[in-house]
């Protein structure tokens, strides 16, 4: 299985969203509405909501799901230390059926984290 680059992967998100988004349906575009709402911080920090969606992406497993929140969690300032956490907490709450997903999540890091800063 081949695992898309993080560029390809934001480039298809945006082109497949505008498509989605052009309906203007108002349950779709409400649902958008609260879940960019929902990762702003409050009573918890963005980057705490992030992690959480992190895990339940990977227990979900949601590969487009996993990448999205790891470019988040890259973007909120998470360590290398913490998604080790994260992915020990989604381990032992998805069960080894998740492992394929942290390969790939881990990959993932390791692009992220090897790209050149703005």
């Amino acid at each position: 299985m081949t695992r898309k680059s993080v560029a390809e992967f934001k480039e298809e998100r945006q082109a497949l969203n505008e498509i989605l988004l052009k309906s203007k349906h108002k349950y779709i575009q409400r649902f958008f509405n609260v879940d960019h709402g929902v990762y702003q911080d409050a009573a918890l920090p963005a980057k705490t909501k992030e992690m959480l969606g992190l895990v339940a992406s990977t227990v979900l497993r949601c590969d487009d799901c996993i990448t999205y929140h790891m470019v988040q969690c890259v973007e909120q300032g998470v360590t290398d230390d913490e998604f080790d956490e994260i992915f020990a907490v989604a381990l032992v709450v998805g069960g080894s059926i998740t492992i394929p997903h942290l390969r790939r999540a881990a990959g993932t890091l390791a692009e992220l984290r090897s790209a050149p800063t703005s």
